[in-house]
């Protein structure tokens, strides 16, 4: 139901609006679907997983096994690989959003949202619409923006600076020395695809940093992880994954690659950060074809940087490595369920739901094993209302 007004257009829906056309969104407005209950997504970009699709290196791959990281009610083909590619994926999601007969309304950027207490609903506006409806989901996710770090001098660099949302491969690079901001696992697999053009990257590590192999002895690191959490404390599990990792990878320390001090698992579970799976990068490094920085950049020059210890290095290029954050704060209004840095406040497993009909998917920082299951809750819960708001109105009718 929709009208007009000032060159805007109202929209009442039915069921809930869903804020963001990646994995995360599809995947509720999926098991909505299976519920029997309609949504309407709204994304920003011209297609389902922007990100993957726009932001991505050509070289990406699942960085797990393809067994845990589907997405609920619909798996991967048979056919494809243990990892698969990025084109791979973006595959799927487009297969997954065909078979539940999701249509996301595209080029809709929203610019605010915000609960009506008077009447009772979510008002989401965007450049050309204002929809309202009892519920919203808000499924932009950790990596709706690029993070871009100030650093002193760097508007004076007379060479590339791309951040890994803008790189896709290393040919445009060939042959040139580039400095790569940052090693977690977009800066390992940009410093290997580099080394692969011929390319000469230096990774700065400003911080310390779990390295784990991507498989163990035949299976994967992670596989290995969960099945071990099943019987044993965390931080024994840790300890046992760390002592594998050097039995395999050796002592990164001496590769400039310092460990955290807590395990790669309670890291996570404390603060996010997601330990790096080593894909080949770290033989490189070993064999000096990607050279660490482990001084941070002082200063960017004209044509190179300075660094903390007065090391001054000539680059061609610069890539910044340097991840994504949230964007909730610029545009939810008035809800205090979000950190400033767009984050629930509430961890996991018990960040999914708000107040007033707000719910949110894709913030719990375990990738999509944890959007599955916060997919299916936010569904459950939704149904549960739908279906007795549904019951009492047949229940008003037949009374009339």
């Amino acid at each position: 139901m929709g009208s007009c007004e000032n060159d805007q257009t109202f929209v009442k829906f039915d069921g809930p609006i869903i804020v963001g056309a990646g994995p995360s969104g599809i995947a509720v407005a999926a098991c909505l679907k299976q519920d029997g209950i309609p949504s309407l997504v709204l994304e920003r970009s011209d297609c389902i997983a922007s990100l993957w699709q726009h932001k991505t290196y050509d070289r990406l791959k699942l960085h797990l096994p393809k067994q845990f990281c589907e997405l609920p009610l619909f798996g991967y083909p048979k056919n494809f690989p243990k990892y698969p590619t990025k084109k791979q994926f973006v595959s799927y999601m487009e297969a997954y959003a065909k078979h539940f007969e999701i249509k996301p309304k595209f080029n809709q950027s929203v610019s605010k949202a915000e609960f009506d207490a008077q009447v009772g609903v979510w008002r989401v506006n965007t450049q050309d619409t204002v929809y309202e409806s009892r519920w919203m989901v808000v499924a932009t996710g950790e990596n709706a923006e690029a993070v871009l770090p100030e650093i002193q001098g760097i508007e004076k660099f007379e060479g590339v600076v791309r951040h890994t949302s803008e790189y896709k491969s290393g040919c445009e690079f060939r042959k040139e020395r580039v400095l790569v901001v940052g090693c977690g696992n977009s800066g390992m697999e940009v410093s290997l695809d580099l080394c692969r053009y011929n390319a000469s990257p230096f990774m700065v590590v400003r911080n310390s940093v779990h390295i784990l192999p991507r498989e163990m002895f035949g299976f994967p690191t992670f596989g290995i992880a969960m099945g071990l959490l099943k019987w044993l404390p965390l931080r024994m599990v840790d300890k046992l994954i760390l002592f594998m990792a050097n039995l395999t990878l050796g002592n990164t320390d001496k590769l400039g690659l310092r460990r955290p001090k807590i395990g790669p698992l309670e890291l996570k579970n404390a603060t996010g950060k997601t330990p790096v799976l080593d894909t080949g990068a770290l033989s490189l490094i070993k064999s000096g074809n990607i050279k660490v920085v482990e001084q941070g950049v002082r200063e960017i020059t004209r044509n190179g940087a300075k660094f903390m210890d007065g090391q001054e290095i000539a680059f061609d290029s610069i890539v910044l490595a340097t991840g994504y954050k949230s964007n909730v704060p610029f545009w939810l209004k008035g809800s205090d369920f979000f950190t400033e840095d767009g984050m629930p406040k509430m961890p996991f497993p018990n960040g999914w739901k708000g107040e007033n009909g707000l719910y949110t998917v894709g913030f719990t920082r375990r990738g999509l094993l944890g959007t599955t299951c916060d997919a299916l809750n936010i569904a459950k819960d939704i149904s549960s209302q739908w279906w007795s708001t549904t019951c009492n109105l047949k229940q008003e009718f037949k009374s009339k």
